[in-house]
């Protein structure tokens, strides 16, 4: 059978998501237990495992609530960051995996906006959790890493196959996309892209999960290594570290 794979909004901008499988119902990140809890009790589902990216308290706060609900619920994240999450039942580090044939899932260490920042592939159910790594149309701000840990980290999830479907942390999208144009103004895929995400978030809709293919085509900080993205910052000839340096600061200020 195929992962169905659900989106639940959460506190005022974050997503979680509820993954089931044959074997496992995996919920990725709590932000707060009700929204999570109601899209359990409507799909008729029991989740087994709780997977958390990173420990910013709108990533994790949700964890007592379901903890309450599901006792027997196995609570997994990332090893760097024990000493600031939740108690957890086992500690993640890049390499360890879980599960196995279309519910196998591998850990990828992505740090930069915290140091033990963990992301969650499922390579045969094309799907990637990033949290607050890679966004649609952009990335997270560096908080405790540095640009060229970050820079490190994004281009280790572009390297996926495209066809990946990009689960990011926060429906910041519109925003990103404004601030995309301003790098690439001239960028076709990029204003058309904008244009529907305009018209979902008028109706109200999601902009994710997005394909790691359209990021790859439109978001920024996937495209430092291109010479007419480097030349629009002025910065011809610079490694794509120094452009993706270059372009953070500014979304930073934008």
């Amino acid at each position: 059978m195929a992962l169905d794979l659900l989106t639940v909004p959460c506190l005022r901008d974050n997503y979680a998501y509820i993954v089931r499988g044959p074997k496992e119902t995996r919920i990725i990140d709590a932000p707060e237990a009700g929204p999570i809890l109601a899209a359990l009790k409507a799909a008729g589902l029991t989740p087994t495992q709780l997977l958390i990216t990173h420990h910013h308290h709108d990533h994790n706060d949700g964890v007592a609530g379901l903890r309450a609900a599901f006792p027997d619920l196995v609570v997994m994240g990332p090893a760097a960051e024990a000493d600031k999450m939740p108690a957890m039942d086992r500690l993640l580090a890049e390499g360890d995996s879980l599960g196995d044939a279309e519910e196998l899932c591998e850990v990828i260490a992505v740090p930069g906006h915290t140091l033990g920042h963990i992301a969650f592939h499922l390579p045969q159910a094309q799907m990637v959790f990033t949290a607050d790594s890679l966004m649609a149309m952009g990335c997270g701000r560096v908080f405790e890493g540095t640009f060229p840990m970050m820079h490190e980290s994004l281009s280790k999830l572009a390297a996926l196959p495209p066809e990946t479907l990009v689960c990011s942390g926060h429906e910041y999208t519109q925003s990103n996309a404004r601030f995309a144009l301003t790098i690439e103004p001239g960028n076709a895929a990029l204003i058309s892209r904008t244009a529907e995400i305009d018209a979902a978030r008028a109706e109200g809709r999601p902009t994710v999960p997005s394909l790691l293919s359209l990021e790859l085509a439109t978001n920024p900080f996937l495209r430092a290594h291109l010479p007419e993205v480097a030349l629009s910052l002025g910065l011809a000839g610079a490694s794509p570290a120094e452009v993706f340096a270059e372009i953070r600061r500014r979304k930073d200020s934008f």
